[in-house]
């Protein structure tokens, strides 16, 4: 399968992810430069961590309006796979391509630091090589990843099984815990974790390497429901 790694003015884990997927997995992997107007012959799309824009306006804002975005948007909606990482996960709210929004830490402060995850949908082409309720050891990286939706949207997301991963121990004020979402349609995941950063045993977990080897998997098994765009 082959893996597009979006890259935006400010992006600083494009090359993490690059390297976890070419090198560590060994899969076809390109970049996506940020002014592309289309995106074609890839199987899943990923936007990676860092500062896009430099976090002006508000994390995620002036990137959602980058070129690419849309074909993004109609890649997403066709079926295509998209994981959102940390700033990537704040792009993926920001376009509408998942329910929400980022406030900032409830400490003002900037967290570095691994953290546990709690596995609630292992149901996912993003999970499914783990098992339920799996604790997974991966760091996070971010000032404004405290996650943020009304009451309503809550009760839609746990009605919908759409809460992928919750913090054992929340560190940044993030409603329910929450860690990271899928959409409705099960395409689109985003996350603050980073599993780019624990994808091998130097770094001290490989627990973030099955998201990505479950993407592999979930299409070798052709469970993907589009057809390569």
């Amino acid at each position: 399968m082959r893996f597009g790694v979006v890259v935006f003015p400010g992006s600083n884990c494009d090359h993490d992810c690059f390297y976890v997927l070419g090198n560590v997995l060994k899969q076809d992997v390109k970049y996506i430069w940020h002014k592309e107007a289309e995106v074609k012959g890839v199987d899943c799309i990923v936007l990676p961590g860092g500062f896009s824009y430099g976090d002006y306006l508000r994390t995620g804002a002036i990137a959602r309006f980058s070129p690419v975005m849309q074909s993004i948007i109609n890649f997403a909606n066709k079926g295509g796979l998209v994981i959102g990482i940390c700033n990537g996960f704040q792009i993926l709210l920001e376009a509408g391509l998942l329910p929400g929004a980022m406030l900032r830490n409830k400490n003002v402060h900037f967290i570095c630091k691994h953290v546990h995850i709690k596995l609630l949908n292992n149901n996912t082409p993003f999970t499914n090589l783990y098992k339920k309720d799996e604790v997974l050891k991966i760091p996070i990286a971010h000032n404004e990843g405290n996650y943020y939706i009304n009451e309503n949207g809550l009760k839609t997301l746990k009605e919908n099984n759409q809460i992928v991963f919750q913090y054992c121990t929340n560190p940044n004020g993030a409603v329910d815990d929450i860690a990271g979402i899928i959409n409705k349609e099960g395409n689109v995941l985003g996350m603050m974790p980073h599993p780019e950063r624990s994808s091998e045993k130097e770094l001290g977990s490989q627990d973030g390497l099955f998201i990505f080897k479950s993407i592999v998997e979930w299409v070798e098994r052709g469970k993907i429901g589009h057809k390569r765009i």
